[in-house]
């Protein structure tokens, strides 16, 4: 008896509402994966991939510097529309090569446990686009430019500039924090194979593309 009572007590500490789950994950971060993956809560992970999707595109954009040949407009609509539609793919392919690679960890977490668990690690990066908003208010198109002019408005373009790429910095770190927290939760590993498992599909990616590299420079 007391023992069922204990039973259900620890399971009505691990109900968390959908307000509680966008809150608690920034900083009960393991409590919240728990409960996603021990309930296969997939309520948000198809919205949080097309925005975690659309947020990957405009950082893509801003990289590539795309505004140097398109209009604000067409970046923006680009970024949106194919973000949405196929943005989700790499996660999906990066969680399944997670699950691959996790087995040689001795990781318990599948592909669905790992895009779930990826779709919501990405909710500090998502943030990032309320972002975009002073950006484009202050510097256009210039955001996606090779030559971005920080000092147009003087000092308030300046506050601006800097004081979101700080935000996205530090968003980013967190979401890096809370993926390997996740990972560490999801396949019931630790931090420092979370860690290495995290790495080791970039390098089964990255690896024989620079083994390709090497040997065709050498060929040469």
């Amino acid at each position: 008896m007391i023992l069922d009572e204990n039973l259900q007590e620890s399971n009505s500490e691990l109900k968390l509402s959908d307000k509680e789950i966008f809150t608690k994950i920034w900083t009960s971060t393991r409590l919240v994966f728990k409960y996603l993956n021990d309930n296969n809560y997939d309520k948000f992970v198809t919205i949080l991939l097309i925005l975690a999707g659309i947020t990957r595109t405009f950082d893509r954009a801003s990289s590539q510097n795309m505004g140097d040949d398109m209009p604000l407009i067409a970046v923006m609509a680009l970024c949106i529309f194919l973000g949405g539609l196929l943005g989700w793919i790499p996660y999906y392919i990066y969680a399944a090569m997670m699950s691959w690679t996790g087995k040689w960890l001795n990781g318990q977490g599948n592909t669905n446990s790992l895009l779930r668990m990826t779709a919501h690690a990405m909710i500090p990066s998502i943030v990032t686009l309320v972002l975009l908003i002073p950006q484009i208010a202050f510097f256009g198109n210039g955001i996606f430019q090779s030559n971005i002019d920080i000092y147009g408005s003087g000092l308030a373009s300046i506050i601006i500039f800097y004081t979101t790429l700080l935000l996205e910095i530090s968003l980013g770190i967190w979401t890096l924090v809370i993926f390997v927290i996740g990972i560490s939760e999801v396949q019931k590993i630790s931090i420092g194979k979370s860690i290495l498992n995290m790495i080791l599909p970039g390098l089964i990616i990255l690896g024989p593309i620079v083994l390709i590299a090497l040997i065709v420079r050498l060929v040469r």
